[in-house]
């Protein structure tokens, strides 16, 4: 079970590759949101997806009443020997865990502050942030390492198909990107609004790689971002490309497995460009310490405030200093320094992506 969105699964599956490559006859369900379940069908160390929203998570829609939840404990019942239930050290895994008792589900693994009972058959107590902060990979990859279950392959998964890759070189071109020269993707939008890099730095950002550093610059976005993404390249002063709006996942996934860097706010594309091995530069806003990018080369640029570490989607104290004291200089800097570090890498590692 993990219940959470894009990023939360992704930072998940090394985990779950530690259970399928330490007890191989298993077939792996996943339980997860709607938007946790998009990536599924392209992790391939999972079997099968089954898509619930939960009531106890606060984006779930609110339900009068509780048949939706007799109906998910009816397709359970009966089919799993195991559960493993995922969470961030914030949430409690009481709920999910009590949904796994009613099923039948006979042994139920979770970290968990207080002491679950029967609820769970494998606790383990949760110790963060009291006395130490895993990054949210590592926290998984140790729970499930608790009944044996490791790997030596700690990467996130997240496999593009051939025929999406061809499908968006094709889309790159007819947008005008040219294969010779240097190319950034930036992914301004983020759902949160404390996570949020102001629009106009980006846009000073573009601005400054394209006009001095010759970049081409390949916005992405959401179709909700279409206009936030239209205001940064309007204001930018220099031509660029825009696929916002018009990618599927996968599709956002080839692009960003060709993408020589990408730049983003702290959101779920990071971490799908780190299961495809792009190096990233992330602005991040302080809300957590646990979702940097994994396993990847990066720069993570953030101002330190005191308030940091709040946990809220929107900046309790109204200044959002953690990113709006980080400076397009600051940006353009770790983009120089990052591109100039994995440039050469990519290039004799290639394999036919679209580089310089």
């Amino acid at each position: 079970m993990r219940l959470d969105t894009l990023g939360d699964v992704l930072m998940t599956t090394p985990a779950i590759r530690a259970l399928k490559e330490s007890l191989p006859e298993s077939q792996v369900t996943l339980l997860t949101s709607p938007p946790g379940a998009e990536p599924a069908p392209f992790i391939p160390e999972i079997d099968d997806v089954l898509v619930y929203e939960a009531p106890w998570l606060k984006a779930s829609p609110a339900r009068p009443d509780g048949q939706f939840d007799l109906g998910m404990l009816a397709r359970l019942r009966g089919r799993f020997d195991a559960a493993v239930i995922f969470t961030v050290y914030s949430q409690s895994p009481l709920p999910a865990a009590l949904f796994c008792y009613l099923a039948d589900i006979p042994l139920r693994l979770a970290h968990c502050r207080e002491n679950p009972y029967q609820l769970l058959t494998h606790w383990i107590k949760e110790i963060e942030p009291e006395q130490m902060t895993r990054h949210e990979v590592r926290r998984q990859l140790d729970l499930v390492a608790t009944t044996g279950c490791t790997t030596q392959a700690e990467r996130l998964s997240f496999r593009v198909p051939d025929e999406t890759r061809q499908c968006l070189d094709g889309k790159l071109l007819s947008a005008g990107l040219d294969p010779s020269r240097p190319w950034i993707a930036i992914h301004p939008g983020v759902r949160a609004p404390s996570r949020q890099y102001p629009p106009e730095r980006y846009a000073e950002v573009a601005r400054r790689l394209a006009a001095e550093d010759g970049h081409q610059i390949v916005f992405t976005g959401s179709p909700g971002e279409v206009e936030l993404v239209e205001r940064i390249r309007g204001w930018m002063g220099a031509p660029s490309i825009s696929l916002a709006g018009q990618l599927s996942l996968v599709e956002l996934g080839a692009l960003l497995e060709r993408a020589p860097l990408l730049l983003a706010n702290n959101t779920g594309p990071v971490h799908l460009a780190a299961a495809l091995a792009t190096p990233v530069v992330v602005l991040y806003a302080l809300t957590n310490p646990q979702h940097t990018p994994w396993g990847v080369p990066g720069r993570v640029l953030f101002h330190d405030v005191p308030c940091k570490y709040c946990y809220k989607s929107i900046c309790p104290q109204g200044h959002h200093n953690c990113l709006m004291l980080v400076t397009p200089t600051q940006v353009v800097q770790a983009i120089r320094s990052l591109f100039a570090e994995t440039v050469f890498t990519q290039r004799f590692l290639a394999n036919g992506r679209i580089t310089n």
